[in-house]
Parts: C-alpha cells; structure tokens; sequence
C-alpha cells in the first residue's frame, strides 16, 4: 500500500514539475509577444551608451568615470540576452556579459556589474539623502555635496581609520597602511599612484567614498590585483553605476559533475586560495565572508580558479594587530562548525578575525560551503568532492581530512587538517596527471 501511494506521489510530483515548465514557457512567450516592438528596438539600439541607463546622470553618486568614454564611443555592448529588458526581472544580482571592443585588439568578453540589486542601489539614494537632509528623496547630486563624503575635502591628507571605520567589510577593521593602498591604487582618476587624499579630484574623492561605503568590490579588486598574483577577477574601470571586470569563465557550479581529476584540481586550488588570502608577505588576511559556488570561477584555457565576488571581504592587518596586541591576540582562532538550515552559511565573528594574528576561517570556509559532505548548494549535497572513487574512499584520508576540517574533533585541528588536505589533493592530481 504504501509502495502505491509513493508511486502515486511521484507521478503527482513529475506531472506538477512538468506542468510547472509548460506555465513558464507559455508565460515568457506571452510576455515575448506583449513586447515584440520592445524587442526589436532592444536589438536596434546600445543601451550601454543612455547615461540614465548606466546611471552616469548620478555622478558623483557613482562608482566612477574611467570607462566612460568606452561606452559612449559604443566599445562595449551587451551580448544578444542582456539587451533584452524583460529578463532583467531574472536578473536580481544585475550581473551583465557584454563585448568589448579594441580597434587594435579586438573583441573580448566582460562582466558588468551594478554592484547591487535594484532595491539596494535604491537604497542608496535614500541613505545619501538621509545623510544630506535626514530625508529619504532629496537632488541626489546636491545632496552629495552635503554628505561627509564631499567633507573631506582637499585639505585633508590621508583618509584614516577613525573617518571610516566600519563603513563596509572591506574597512570594518581598518590600517591606515591598507587605506594608504586603497588611495594610492585608486583606478577612477588619472594620478594613480599617490596616498595622498588631497591629490584627489572632489569628485573624485566622493567617488572613492561612496564606493567604500555601499559596495566596496571594486577597491578589493583594485587594491589586490590579479595582475600582481591575487586570485580576483580583473577590475577594468566604471561609468556611472556600472563597473567592468575582466570574463573569467564559467562558475565553479559548472563543474560540480566533472570528472573526479577535474574536482579534485580545483579543489586544491580552492585550498591554495585560502592559504593565500589567509597567510601572505603583505600581512593582509583577507576573510572570504561569503563563501558559495557561485562566488568563484574556472578560466576556459587555464583553469584557473578566481574569486569573482569580492564586496564581503574583511582585511585585518596583522602587522597592525602584532604591533597593538590586543587581548588573546596571539592565542590560535578556531572558527566554530554550526549546524545551519540555509545554504552556504557561516559562522563568525567580524571583531574576533579582526583582532587575532592566526586564524582558521577561510579554511573552515573553503571545506564547509564547497568540498566536504556538509557542503550544500542548490538542493545537492555532498560537496565538489562528492562520489570519489573506491580506492580513494577505502584510503580513508580524503574522507577524514575533511571532515576535521570542517568540524575539527581536537584542539587546532582545522589547521593542521587543512594542510595536509592541500597536500593530499597535490598527491591526488599529481597521480592522476601521471596516468594520463
């Protein structure tokens, strides 16, 4: 009986399922009827070149101009699906794949982004209003000049801790020589390169601010560049609202059923990456807040892993964090496992990585949300390295090394379990690159 029922529940089930993508289909083909004069202009027109459409009309309420003249000149332009307005109701995190152009170098894909949904960058308006007037609509250009944002004009030399402290993840612990970096790698104006907050164009400097303030992404990529090795996606330059980075390639969910030599590279690049960001020659840690599968991506000819979400970054300087000594500073920081309803979730303490010189987050992080059989994602479980193969699994090594790395049994156990997890996955794809 209960067989029959289960049965009958399942067709039930696949009926609904396939009733549901019927409905869908019919409604995208009603809606692509009600907008077919819509559509053909979509086609006809480059909408990256409407200042309102970029949001350069909002400047210096914007994240910059250096781009500018790129998409005026029509240099970048959506690929066929972003220049349909219709699908921007799917497209709640305004993430664009464009083209851009170089009469010299061709054509090359990239990532525009607005840096929030449109109720987030909504919001900004509102807080850039209630700082100006303690109202929530207000001239959003005059009511820049207004906020501390245009206060700190030329005569200041150095943006400092205490001015920004806590505006965003990026400065939730600030040093004045990771502000120092910020400034001085600054991409929005043309004299780079100096500290020097005065040297700095009014507009620019509001820029810089606001940017700091609601969405700190762009200066990550700017202050750790992939250029000099960092695993981030390539900052190319803004306009208006809309920043450029370089295409990485396609998300690491991509890859969730790849084959296991496959899983297993990317997973010790994935553990390369927390060691990187956690111990550097910098002594900047940099703390993955926001860890998931859609946050990182695999380069088509490399296969290289790159962060390509940067805005829930913290940065603790730890030659700021010796030099103060605040209390258990040297004492070991052990991130602590807890059971959790939602996918990709993590436990910590923003205070805590900002105040102690050893920490094991971004290890807990990485084995937590991606690799270990705890991770879950879009309704899977078991992590990248799900299913390993027989001899792996009867090892036992793979199996235990995650799991105290991701709820460590003994005392520091996370770190010397994450080490050896590096090692292991190098033995792993050295192997397989042997038998090929």
């Amino acid at each position: 009986m209960l067989r029959i029922l289960s049965l009958k529940f399942g067709r039930v089930y696949r009926c609904g399922k396939f009733l549901f993508i019927f409905l869908f289909i019919v409604a995208l083909f009603v809606i692509l009827l009600m907008n077919t004069h819509n559509l053909f202009a979509s086609f006809q027109r480059n909408e990256l070149t409407d200042r309102r459409f970029i949001g350069l009309n909002k400047c210096p309420a914007c994240f910059g101009t250096s781009w500018c003249r790129k998409f005026m000149n029509g240099q970048v332009t959506f690929e066929m699906w972003g220049r349909l307005r219709f699908l921007d109701f799917f497209n709640v995190k305004n993430v664009y794949f464009a083209q851009y152009g170089e009469p010299r170098e061709g054509t090359r894909r990239v990532v525009l982004k607005r840096l929030g949904s449109n109720q987030e960058l909504a919001e900004i308006d509102q807080k850039i209003c209630k700082r100006a007037t303690g109202r929530p609509r207000c001239d959003l250009i005059q009511g820049m000049y207004k906020t501390e944002f245009a206060r700190l004009n030329g005569d200041v030399r150095l943006l400092t801790p205490e001015v920004v402290e806590g505006w965003s993840d990026l400065v939730h612990c600030p040093s004045q020589r990771l502000l120092d970096r910020v400034v001085r790698r600054y991409a929005e104006t043309k004299d780079s390169g100096s500290f020097l907050l005065k040297n700095l164009k009014d507009t620019e400097r509001m820029q810089l601010l606001m940017t700091l303030a609601f969405n700190p992404e762009p200066l990550v990529l700017q202050s750790f560049p992939s250029d000099e090795g960092w695993p981030f996606a390539k900052y190319l330059g803004a306009c208006g609202r809309m920043v450029a980075v370089n295409y990485v390639g396609e998300e690491l969910w991509s890859f969730y059923n790849a084959p296991w030599e496959k899983r297993v590279d990317l997973a010790k690049q994935l553990m390369d990456i927390a060691e990187q960001l956690t111990n550097n020659d910098f002594d900047f840690a940099l703390y993955l807040l926001d860890v998931s599968f859609d946050n990182f991506a695999v380069g088509p000819r490399d296969g290289k892993v790159i962060v390509v979400d940067a805005e829930n970054i913290i940065v603790a300087d730890k030659r700021l964090i010796k030099q103060n000594k605040p209390e258990n500073y040297d004492v070991w920081y052990e991130s602590r496992y807890e059971e959790c309803d939602k996918e990709a979730c993590l436990s910590f303490s923003k205070d805590i990585l900002c105040s102690r010189v050893t920490v094991d987050h971004n290890y807990y992080a990485i084995c937590q949300n991606l690799l270990s059989r705890f991770a879950t994602w879009r309704g899977t479980t078991g992590g990248l390295l799900h299913d390993p193969p027989a001899d792996v699994v009867k090892d036992g090594r793979l199996t235990a090394l995650l799991d105290e790395c991701t709820r460590p049994q003994k005392q520091y156990g996370r770190f010397q379990a994450a080490k050896e997890l590096r090692e292991f996955l190098t033995q792993l794809t050295q192997l397989s690159n042997t038998n090929r």
